[in-house]
């Protein structure tokens, strides 16, 4: 079971980027926040709305000392063209989870049907999971609202609802 506060599993895979193969582990990002986000399928509806969000928010992100990591059961051959032909925006790596032991380890894993659920989590330099949200795939998530929870964590303060940046914390 996952647990806040403890190490996130630890994992290594291929990636696409920008055009490119490459190999991805959770230590390239020691040292750096990551946000690493599943989701269900290459060539869906709401999907797309996602990646394309957090790529608008990219450097906003890396603003925060954060990187962005995207994972789904499909491989790196069907992210590569899915992203070349729609999703040219996307500059972050997309890891392909075939064998499904990250999103196991994540606990993310749909049995039935073999997808990633849509899973977010914020690990924190240490590579401590600090954030985790699972929602139903029919629903996307908001980067703007986790880049509010990434540098309310930053802060290390108790930060109330709504909380933004510049705002006084409960601390």
């Amino acid at each position: 079971m996952l647990k806040l506060n403890q190490p996130a599993p630890d994992f290594k895979g291929t990636a696409s980027q920008k055009g490119q193969f490459k190999t991805v582990s959770l230590a390239d990002y020691k040292g750096k926040w990551l946000v690493f986000f599943f989701y269900p399928r290459d060539f869906t509806f709401v999907c797309p709305t996602e990646l394309k969000a957090f790529a608008g928010m990219e450097p906003e992100f890396s603003k925060a000392n954060a990187q962005i990591l995207a994972a789904s059961t499909d491989s790196e051959w069907s992210h590569q063209a899915w992203f070349e032909r729609d999703l040219p925006q996307v500059q972050y790596p997309v890891l392909a989870d075939v064998t499904h032991q990250i999103s196991k380890a994540y606990e993310v894993l749909n049995e039935n049907d073999g997808s990633a659920e849509r899973g977010l989590f914020i690990i924190d330099p240490d590579q401590n999971i600090r954030y985790q949200l699972v929602s139903d795939g029919s629903v996307g998530r908001s980067a703007s609202e986790t880049l509010r929870v990434l540098q309310a964590l930053q802060t290390g303060a108790l930060c109330p609802a709504d909380w933004k940046v510049g705002e006084k914390t409960l601390s």
